[in-house]
Order: C-alpha cells, then structure tokens, then sequence
C-alpha cells in the first residue's frame, strides 16, 4: 500500500507533544513529510531537550503510523531541538555568582522525613569520586543535619585571608567542602530566628567563605516551600533544582508543589529531574526479592506526569540509615547496590545538568520584595 503524505498528517494529528498542549501538526512541531512507497519520513521540531519527550514523540510517530495508515510501513523520525529564546522577566535581576563556582544545584523536597539531606551527602560523595570538585550548603538553618552525616559535628571553620578580607574557610571530609549553621550551634541548642534573620545568616555563609574552585556546589534546603528557599533563590542564581520524594502519594503531594515552585513564572529555576527515595526493600537473606513498601514508582510517575527528567531510584537499605548516622555516606562504600544506585542517579544529574547548560541561559536570582502565594515580586 502507497503511503499518502494526506494520510499521514491526519494520523499525526491525533497525537500531542508533551507540554504543547496542541497536536503536533496544529502545534507546527511537524516541518516536513516524505513518502517513499512503503517508507515515510517525518521532520519534527521540539521546543525541549528531554530525551525522554524525544524518545515518546518518535515512538509515538512510528506507532500511529503502523497503526493508522499501514502496519508494514518504515517510518524514519528526525527530531531537531529548537529552544524557544525565553522571555526577559522584569522581575528578574542578575544573580551574584560566586567567584569559582560553575554549577549551583538546590536538593529539595516537599515535605520532610524522606531523605532529602542523605541524598544531598551521597549525591555529593559520588560527585567527588568522579573527580568532580564538590561543596555541599547545609541551608536547612532548623535542622542542620549535613556536619552529622559527614563526621564533622564538632568542627569549627576557621578565617583565612583572602584578598585582604577575612573569610569562613569550609570543613572538609570525603573530598566535600562543607558549610553549615551546624557548625555554630551546640548540639542541644534550637535555632530560632525570624526569617530576615535566617536570610542573614545564609548570606554569610554563601559570600563569606572561601570556597575555591568548585565544579558544583549542592545546596541542601529546608523541607517545604518558604522563606529560605525564597532566601536562597533571591541570593544565588542556582543551575537547577532537583527534588527528592519517596514513593508514597502524601509524599508526592508535597513534592509535586516543590516542583511547581521551582517553575514559578517569577522563580524559574530549571528543574534537572526528581529523585526516588526509599524506592523498594530488599532483605539480605532474600537479594532477589523487591518490596514496595511505600508504592510503586510513584516518583518515577509523577516525573512523567509533570513532563521532568526521572534521576533514579535509590533503595531502602539499613546501612544507608546506619552510615548517615555514624558520619560515612553510603557511597564511599564499594561495590554494593548502594554505591551503584547512587552513581546511576548522579550520572543522570551531571547529564540533566551539562543538557541544561547547553540548551539554556544561565539562570538569574529573583528579586522578592514580599512573598503571597509565591507570586508577589516587585514590580
């Protein structure tokens, strides 16, 4: 049967890209049509470079194709990336880069209790044993948790000198630098600040330091969606943002709202992707076997969902608990699940993070005068 270029672009009307909300011929996403006998090929232009919408719009193309206009049909799909030039925000101002710095990642989560800080520690680990220069803000002012993880609760930054002005001179363990107002509380004392106070605070710990050279710098915040987070985002232009949720909807909930917070037409730090915690159970004795404890890919699904990258799925496993707690991140161990698991999610986040770079401009800090609902910026 002869293909009919007719034919074919009706059937491809039937089909919508990810985040156009059109078909892809209303949208313009198709640019060109050829038929050969029982060969077509089809042109397409998308406005993302997920690998992930890439991979759906060609499969989708083939699949309607054989199933709408001739099942024996060899359909070649050619996609090309053309990012739209994003509009200027009035709102929007220069963020202050720190000198030496090249990538600024925040870990987020909607809600607290699903591993976000453990996360942040061995995504910062892995980082490091791939020969990238990592440092890790503790941001979450209330429940500084990072000194902890990486042994180092009872150290003191010292001043150092440079350019003639005196700087915080991170701690460093695991080949990760460290800041946090950990660091100059006791153990027993609660932080209890207003948040212009807390913003204070966070401002010394970003420009006052002497960080060097780094290749990312993980910003490890609060749960939720709130002051600090505005602080943090107000002060650094960051390179993306990735949130962490474990399975279960009531976490997924809170995480979907950290996602839409991120994407605030006022905020607009590009999301690199969400990352699975707690994601199954497999008991020593039975290494075969996955327990879904708290659901089913639920992160994975609300990923596809919101149209962002999926980062991995890191296990629910004891001796992630127990290395936390004793200041050795799971990651510094070799040859285990573990270890693969968190080097499969930080491959993912380096790659969404080099994607970003290339297809995106450098993201810029916002400008918040008050805060209602997320969208009251000065005007």
């Amino acid at each position: 049967m002869k293909l009919n270029k007719k034919d074919i672009l009706k059937a491809l009307e039937t089909i919508s890209v990810a985040g156009e909300g059109k078909n892809m011929v209303e949208s313009g996403a198709v640019k060109n049509v050829v038929t050969f006998a029982d060969e077509v090929i089809v042109d397409i232009t998308l406005s993302t470079p997920a690998l992930h919408i890439k991979k759906r719009a060609e499969a989708d193309i083939v699949k309607t194709i054989q199933e709408k206009i001739n099942a024996d049909a060899k359909v070649q799909v050619n996609i090309k990336v053309e990012a739209p030039a994003q509009k200027q925000n009035p709102n929007l101002i220069k963020g202050k880069p720190i000198p030496g710095i090249q990538n600024i990642v925040a870990v987020a989560s909607g809600k607290g209790g699903v591993g976000k800080s453990t996360v942040t520690a061995n995504l910062a680990v892995t980082l490091s044993k791939m020969g990238f220069k990592v440092g890790i803000l503790d941001a979450d002012i209330y429940g500084p948790s990072i000194p902890i993880m990486f042994d180092v609760a009872m150290e003191k930054p010292l001043s150092v000198k440079v350019d003639g002005k005196s700087k915080m001179k991170p701690i460093e363990n695991y080949g990760v630098k460290i800041l946090s107002i950990g660091f100059f509380t006791k153990p027993d004392q609660a932080v209890i600040w207003r948040g212009p106070m807390a913003a204070k605070a966070l401002n010394q710990l970003i420009f006052d330091a002497d960080w060097g050279e780094l290749d990312f710098l993980l910003v490890d915040l609060p749960p939720g969606t709130g002051d600090i987070h505005l602080s943090i985002m107000q002060s650094l232009p960051l390179t993306g943002s990735v949130v962490v949720s474990t399975p279960q909807n009531v976490a997924l909930a809170d995480a979907r709202k950290g996602v839409a917070m991120f994407q605030q037409e006022n905020i607009q730090v590009p999301v690199l992707g969400i990352i699975e915690n707690m994601a199954y159970f497999t008991p020593e004795e039975l290494p075969e076997n996955k327990y879904y404890i708290f659901g089913k890919e639920g992160a994975k699904n609300l990923a596809e969902d919101l149209d962002i990258p999926f980062l991995g799925g890191v296990p629910l496993v004891q001796s992630i608990r127990e290395s936390g707690d004793v200041g050795r991140p799971a990651a510094l161990q070799t040859a285990t699940p573990t270890e693969e698991a968190f080097e499969q999610v930080t491959k993912n986040v380096v790659e969404q993070t080099v994607r970003r770079n290339e297809n995106l401009p450098p993201t810029e800090a916002i400008k918040i005068t008050t805060m209602a609902g997320c969208s009251a910026v000065k005007k």
